[in-house]
């Protein structure tokens, strides 16, 4: 068996480097030398919205933060109850790999006319959009505690959350996605949302993978 990735496509961003390679079968993506996501395991990526759905009574606008490998973007379509999601990814070259290699992969999800991609950073759209939405999915860097970029710090701040808030219906639902657990963030959530929950996703190899649930926010920001 050859372990040996093929590279398929490497870009230069103004965040840094980011490259697509193929081993065996499956595609992983790295970002500035370090690990990102895959194509082999998708399950805590399909979680990240299954489970937030699951919470959720009238699941209509679906926000994901990070298009990844498309896995949550097909979760969010295979629900019947949703009738728009919106993607908004930071790196173009993600959505054209997406459009391409990694479209069968995910059911052809970027098709689906529920589906509008937003071409942007996450922390900056978020508060200058005036959309609201039942579920907000969040998979952006490696979590709150393993940020490869530095931007995507402002996500878990005071402010970050809040603008995330400001994102939510009435009865809505923030998930957030970590490679690692975070004792810390469950505890800084708790100061904002009534209610927050932790579910843990084992993986084959390693460390399990970790969701962060939160509704009935304290503040409307």
């Amino acid at each position: 068996m050859n372990y040996t990735p093929e590279i398929i496509e490497r870009t230069h961003t103004d965040r840094g480097d980011i490259q697509l390679q193929k081993r065996e079968d499956h595609y992983e993506i790295i970002y500035n030398g370090t690990f990102l996501m895959a194509t082999y395991n998708g399950e805590s990526e399909r979680l990240l919205v299954s489970s937030a759905l699951e919470r959720c009574r009238c699941p209509h606008r679906v926000l994901i933060g990070g298009l990844g490998v498309g896995f949550s973007l097909e979760e969010a379509l295979s629900d019947p109850r949703v009738v728009k999601v919106d993607v908004v990814e930071i790196e173009e070259v993600i959505i054209q790999w997406n459009r391409k290699h990694l479209a069968p992969l995910s059911g052809y999800a970027l098709d689906d006319p529920r589906t509008h991609v937003i071409h942007t950073d996450l922390v900056q759209w978020m508060d200058e959009t005036e959309d609201t939405y039942d579920a907000v999915c969040l998979d952006i860097d490696n979590g709150p505690d393993w940020t490869v970029s530095e931007s995507n710090t402002g996500l878990y701040s005071e402010k970050g959350i809040y603008a995330v808030i400001r994102l939510m219906n009435p009865g809505g639902i923030v998930s957030f996605w970590s490679a690692t657990a975070s004792p810390r963030f469950v505890e800084y959530l708790k100061l904002f949302f009534d209610e927050v929950t932790v579910e843990s996703i084992p993986q084959e190899r390693g460390e399990p993978d970790y969701i962060y649930f939160a509704s009935s926010p304290k503040v409307h920001h």
